[in-house]
């Protein structure tokens, strides 16, 4: 059932777990990672960024296929709907379409900005029984054509964002979107473990989830993450598994080149990815 995502990532992060959110794109992304959360028995938190809200003809589009879905699939974990690095202006879009979570990236404004337009924010999600996540410090990486460089963020900011009545904080530890490169120096644990006895029992938010290494991920929920962020790995697999089905020539082995059979091996490669993660994440059985 679509729920909002405070009440899950409370209960992960009193657990010593995190719920992954796993970026929708279309609908085998949906269906893909709707299925492996009731099949592992683990509450999820479905992503869209902004540009695949637009890619997926808009919001309400979005929600009326994650409500059908949810209905049509006999979905009963917590599955909460989330605006991923949204703009002022696309929350309130997500507000009005019928998310039950957003995410607020205030990052690029002066923190006395993004300190404003957070509270705000704050007072509309709590009308509208809505999560909201909050950015402090820029994730690198490129995310829709944004590029940083995977900077920490100030704890100090952060406590100060986390005290507005936000539910839970996303905050730059050198973690980056996207594939790591080669030189990446690996996340600051002394930054989180700062962020971390400043801000108490709030759910910390891990983006750039992919290409972390297993130990890394394990230490960051130990010091307080409960909720991170996968799209690229899930984009990777379902991308390898359909270039194998076509390398294979088979489109063009009977009706192969059927949308639903083409699709179908790059379906399966997200659910196994989402899998895994839920595996590594520890929230199987947590729903």
């Amino acid at each position: 059932m679509l729920v909002n995502a405070s009440e899950m990532l409370k209960k992960a992060k009193a657990g010593h777990y995190a719920v992954g959110q796993f970026n929708i794109n279309n609908l085998e992304w949906t269906k893909a990672i709707l299925l492996t959360a009731q099949e592992n028995n683990s509450p999820v938190i479905l992503g869209v960024s902004e540009g695949a809200g637009k890619y997926m003809a808009g919001y309400k589009t979005v929600v009326g296929m994650v409500k059908g879905m949810i209905e049509e699939l006999n979905i009963t974990v917590p599955v909460a709907l989330h605006l991923d690095h949204g703009s002022y202006e696309g929350c309130l879009k997500c507000v009005e379409a019928g998310f039950t979570s957003i995410m607020f990236d205030g990052s690029h404004y002066p923190i006395e900005e993004n300190v404003a337009k957070t509270k705000e924010l704050v007072k509309i999600c709590a009308e509208n029984n809505m999560s909201l996540e909050a950015e402090v410090g820029s994730i690198g990486g490129e995310e829709d054509g944004v590029i940083g460089m995977g900077e920490c963020a100030d704890p100090k900011e952060c406590k100060m964002v986390a005290d507005l009545g936000i539910d839970f904080l996303a905050a730059g530890i050198g973690n980056i979107h996207g594939k790591y490169p080669a030189n990446w120096q690996g996340l600051s644990f002394e930054t989180l473990d700062a962020i971390q006895q400043l801000t108490g029992d709030m759910p910390l938010v891990l983006h750039g989830g992919t290409g972390i290494p297993a130990d890394m991920i394990k230490k960051a929920i130990s010091l307080g993450v409960s909720k991170i962020n996968v799209n690229t790995e899930c984009q990777l697999s379902f991308a390898e598994a359909t270039r194998k089905y076509i390398e294979e020539g088979k489109d063009q082995q009977g009706k192969g080149y059927d949308p639903r059979k083409l699709l179908a091996p790059g379906f399966e490669a997200i659910k196994a990815t989402v899998k895994e993660k839920m595996e590594l994440f520890g929230s199987v059985n947590k729903a």
